[in-house]
């Protein structure tokens, strides 16, 4: 394993993780042992965490005993809450390295923005600790590559926030796919579309002497402060790769499930922003296409300019399903061999913050293993590095790489 960058290194020095097998504790939580978290990140995702994670506290022995976040607004309404919901004030820092040094902390929950999900959970990970981790889990196959082997090697337990996985209908989906009633499928098309600024979150209270912005850049360049880069990142390529991972990550990990699915072939791109002048670095329309071994085509697009289209549908031979209301028929099918018209079994929705509390006892892999992780992280680098370079994009298994041509 590679050493960190040398910025990685010198925050992390500063933040009071020291890198070596000293601090490694790996811990697994056995049966009747309370399992203490720490909320790395508290912004509007966490706070459905924190919820979810009051809601379980009894049932799963569990509590949350440390909160993190770079701007201090976030972090202390968040203490707060963890305090009312757990009744005992939770240990408060900047800097995520004080939470993974902590004795106290089996797990850690990483809520941060994009660029900081994959670094942070290969320190959690070094340090010994379970993760629960947003999507997209990693904006780099190296990275990726290297939280999938500290996973394994260190026996750790990793959810990565793609929820869909514990959705009975994408289970069902995969069933009836499976037993080939929809034939040869060699096409899915999906889209996410809306047409309101979502992102433009307010930043006029955001103050400088509020923020602990080394701690915010702790990996990327050393730029002057800049309230938009904190409440505004998803618009800007120092934070994110884009819609690629903001949106298509669910979608494509979707098509993953419900066709067996792990790596695509090749990927290609297109986009641009056509409508959001409001210095953006990231394209307002997208569409991808990204094609598998397994034989078909995911259709991916998205637009921020208009609210119309959004859909999910599995084309086969002998039919098509539709996703979004969870029906099936002929339409398309081959004549003579059409798919008689029904609608799928809903399933039984799994919870999947209990999903990931449970495999921690059990050390058993969580529904949205990293594994999992790792293959919608090489599809969704490949679609924002196609839209990059304007090239195709392709995948080396065997090196686990991502190249042009």
């Amino acid at each position: 394993m590679s050493d960190p960058s040398p910025s990685r290194r010198g925050f992390l020095a500063s933040s009071g993780l020291a890198l070596g097998a000293g601090m490694m504790s790996f811990s697994a939580a056995g049966a009747n042992e309370r399992i203490r978290i720490g909320m790395i990140g508290t912004g509007g995702r966490c706070q459905a965490h924190i919820r979810s994670l009051a809601r379980l506290q009894e049932a799963h022995n569990i509590e949350i005993a440390a909160v993190c976040d770079v701007w201090r607004p976030n972090r202390e309404s968040s203490a707060k809450r963890v305090e009312e919901l757990f009744g005992k004030k939770p240990f408060q820092t900047s800097r995520f390295g004080e939470v993974l040094g902590r004795d106290d902390i089996d797990a850690v929950v990483i809520v941060t923005p994009d660029f900081a999900h994959t670094p942070i959970m290969i320190e959690a990970l070094q340090a010994g600790k379970d993760v629960y981790v947003e999507k997209p889990m990693s904006l780099t196959v190296e990275e990726a590559n290297e939280a999938l082997d500290l996973t394994r090697k260190n026996d750790r337990v990793v959810q990565v926030g793609t929820q869909r996985r514990s959705e009975g209908r994408w289970r069902a989906a995969h069933d009836f796919i499976a037993a080939e009633k929809l034939g040869h499928v060699s096409r899915i098309s999906a889209s996410n579309c809306f047409n309101h600024p979502r992102w433009a979150r307010d930043f006029s209270n955001c103050v400088e002497q509020d923020v602990d912005w080394d701690a915010y850049l702790f990996n990327r360049p050393k730029v002057p402060f800049d309230p938009r880069l904190l409440r505004r990142w998803h618009l800007y390529r120092m934070c994110t790769n884009g819609i690629s991972g903001l949106w298509m990550t669910h979608l494509i990990d979707a098509a993953h499930m419900v066709m067996g699915s792990d790596y695509p072939n090749s990927a290609v791109a297109h986009g641009g922003n056509y409508v959001w002048k409001d210095g953006r670095e990231h394209t307002d329309v997208f569409h991808a296409l990204i094609d598998y071994p397994e034989g078909y085509l995911f259709n991916w697009c998205m637009s921020l300019t208009n609210s119309a289209g959004t859909h999910y549908t599995v084309h086969g031979r002998n039919g098509t399903l539709n996703l979004e209301d969870q029906t099936y028929s002929g339409v398309g099918g081959e004549k003579g061999k059409e798919v008689e018209a029904g609608k799928l079994s809903s399933g039984e929705d799994g919870d999947h913050m209990a999903n990931w509390l449970e495999c921690m006892r059990s050390r058993q892999r969580p529904v949205a293993d990293i594994e999992f992780g790792h293959q919608h992280s090489v599809a969704t680098i490949m679609a924002a590095a196609a839209l990059e370079t304007g090239q195709r994009m392709r995948y080396d298994r065997e090196k686990r790489r991502i190249y042009a041509g």
